[in-house]
């Protein structure tokens, strides 16, 4: 439905932007809603592997851009389908329990056809939600809000299209919490209460308004300026994955799709990179790229890394709020620059807090943390008060060879007599002896 929704909006605002003469807006529009459309496309056909499938059909609805309504239409006949026909044959899945009391215990469960196809379908649909949301929808709606703020005005059209990419970008990052949960944890049979997606709802939701508000500000005043900003971050979280890759000496990857060849590796490779960089731009990327690993996720829970990211953003987002400040222009005349200053920033906050909730209380694995998400963040910030301490030890013992410079030579001299004083003592109580 978002996806629907979302393309035809994009056209619609497209129409409009041309009927009133803005050619660059309305390329831009339409760039930002056929891009992450060609890659939903690519993506649902990878994980499929329609290619190497005699599936005529499906592969032209894709090169149409109808690949995401034929795949719908597929689950809902697979879907009603399913327990009408005695299916030949079943898989057996072993999963555990999450652990009660230090016990957990591992159950089967009988997986049909139909269902191991419906489990693909969805995992295909979460990955494509995941682009769609973070290579289209951010970028669109960075875009259209920059458009009214420099227009002054927000128009029926552009305000639903940017409420419907809120939305988009909003339920791409809960399908990457979601997925990056059952991928660290997959030997678990996990269930998400409504309170965990209630919270990561609205963890992400302050996380990214805030995020796209604070760069079209800045872009508003600095235009030049938010290229550099951009690149930055971009490219520093696309090289972070190859830089730490590199590090480790690992061999180069060869076992992400057996048809694939070293060139198409690379290519999935820096597709995946490219979009853990664009996550990254805008939010925290729950899923952490590990190009050594078998199934380049890294599973392991790092709150350093995360607390260290939410600091350097919360940095990041108060300096160009500042910049903005300085520079504001007569744009903002009638807008409570301080207040909006501080409301910006209080949301971000909130953001925080409730991604604390979650990892606290509401995360559906939290029993099998190693450590609490207080604990983590508590060693954190112990560590880095003991990198910023100053080395008070080696300041003492230069203090004192400052003082007595001097009296060396008296030190000497004393400590002579103390010498000779205790051998007289000495002698003097052998003799008594």
């Amino acid at each position: 439905v978002l996806f629907v929704a979302e393309t035809a909006a994009a056209l619609c605002l497209s129409g409009a932007y041309r009927a009133a003469g803005d050619r660059m807006w309305q390329w831009l529009t339409l760039l930002f809603a056929l891009l992450p459309c060609a890659l939903v496309q690519l993506s649902l056909v990878f994980i499929h592997r329609d290619v190497s499938r005699d599936r005529p059909l499906v592969l032209l609805l894709h090169l149409l851009q109808l690949g995401p309504i034929v795949r719908c239409v597929e689950v809902f006949y697979i879907y009603f389908r399913a327990g009408r026909v005695e299916e030949p044959y079943v898989s057996i899945t072993k999963k555990r329990q999450m652990p009660k009391d230090g016990y957990s215990e591992e159950i089967e469960k009988e997986v049909g056809q139909a269902e191991g196809k419906l489990c693909t379908h969805r995992s295909a649909f979460s990955r494509a939600s995941v682009i769609q949301a973070f290579l289209g929808s951010a970028p669109q709606l960075t875009l259209q809000l920059y458009i009214c703020v420099l227009q002054q005005e927000i128009t029926a059209a552009r305000s639903i299209f940017m409420v419907l990419s809120l939305l988009s970008i909003v339920y791409g990052a809960l399908r990457c919490n979601i997925l990056a949960i059952k991928i660290k944890y997959d030997d678990y049979d996990i269930s998400v209460k409504p309170a965990a997606y209630l919270c990561i709802f609205m963890w992400r939701s302050f996380e990214i308004a805030t995020r796209v508000t604070v760069l079209v500000l800045f872009s508003s005043v600095l235009q030049i300026w938010i290229l550099p900003v951009v690149l930055v971050n971009f490219f520093g979280f696309f090289f972070y994955p190859w830089i730490l890759f590199w590090q480790s000496k690992s061999p180069f990857p060869e076992n992400i799709e057996k048809a694939l060849s070293r060139v198409g590796t690379t290519i999935v490779l820096c597709l995946l990179t490219f979009l853990y960089a664009g996550i990254n731009m805008f939010c925290w990327s729950a899923v952490q790229v590990k190009l050594n690993d078998p199934d380049l996720i890294n599973k392991s829970q790092n709150w350093y890394r995360l607390t260290v990211y939410y600091m350097l953003r919360f940095i990041e987002n108060a300096f160009l709020l500042l910049m903005w400040y300085i520079y504001k222009t007569d744009v903002y005349l009638y807008v409570c620059a301080p207040l909006l200053v501080l409301q910006l920033l209080i949301s971000y906050c909130m953001a925080v807090l409730f991604m604390l909730v979650f990892y606290q209380f509401c995360h559906p694995c939290k029993k099998l943390f190693s450590s609490s998400i207080s604990e983590g963040l508590l060693s954190c910030f112990k560590f880095l008060c003991f990198i910023c301490k100053p080395p008070t030890s080696t300041i003492l013992t230069d203090k004192a060879e400052v003082k007595c410079p001097e009296n060396t030579d008296e030190a000497r001299s004393s400590s002579k007599t103390i010498d000779s004083q205790k051998g007289i003592s000495h002698q003097s109580v052998s003799s008594n002896a």
